[in-house]
């Protein structure tokens, strides 16, 4: 297999394990699924993905950068063979990557970019910069406010 396709399935490989632990691993896992079909991969493949994440996700804190290089490793070999074999193109672990790079992109606690303008005069509340605000509840403002005339 030439350098770019290995680059490819490594990378492919990389974001496919960071998506096992997170809560887009549903759409990754029909992704994957559509894709070894596709290739003619049997049925195992999709219980060695099954497999992987499990083992992933048992490992202790220590072991986690072990664990997740060890799986990113079985799985760029498992589609460096199928780009080995035919059963994928060039193009396919090109266009695979880049499914898996947006789905890991939405992924919750991927960090994202906020802007946020405040503008028309002076400010009497909170103000709050994130991308996802969850279970944030403000106590009411003390201070009474006026009403323009």
């Amino acid at each position: 297999m030439d350098a770019e396709l290995a680059a490819m399935a490594a990378s492919g490989a990389t974001t496919l394990v960071s998506l096992m632990v997170t809560d887009s691993w549903a759409h990754a896992r029909a992704l994957m699924g559509r894709f070894l079909a596709r290739a003619g991969a049997d049925t195992t493949a999709i219980t060695g993905l099954d497999d992987a994440r499990t083992r992933l996700l048992l490992t202790g804190t220590a072991a986690d950068e072990r664990a997740t290089s060890g799986i990113a490793a079985e799985w760029q070999t498992r589609l460096g063979r199928l780009v080995e074999t035919g059963a994928l193109t060039g193009e396919d672990p090109s266009a695979l990557g880049a499914s898996l790079r947006r789905l890991a992109v939405a992924a919750p606690g991927h960090p994202a970019t906020v802007h946020n303008t405040v503008s028309g005069g002076t400010q009497h509340g909170p103000i709050v910069q994130a991308g996802t605000v969850t279970g944030l509840a403000f106590p009411p403002d003390p201070s009474p406010r006026r009403e323009q005339d």
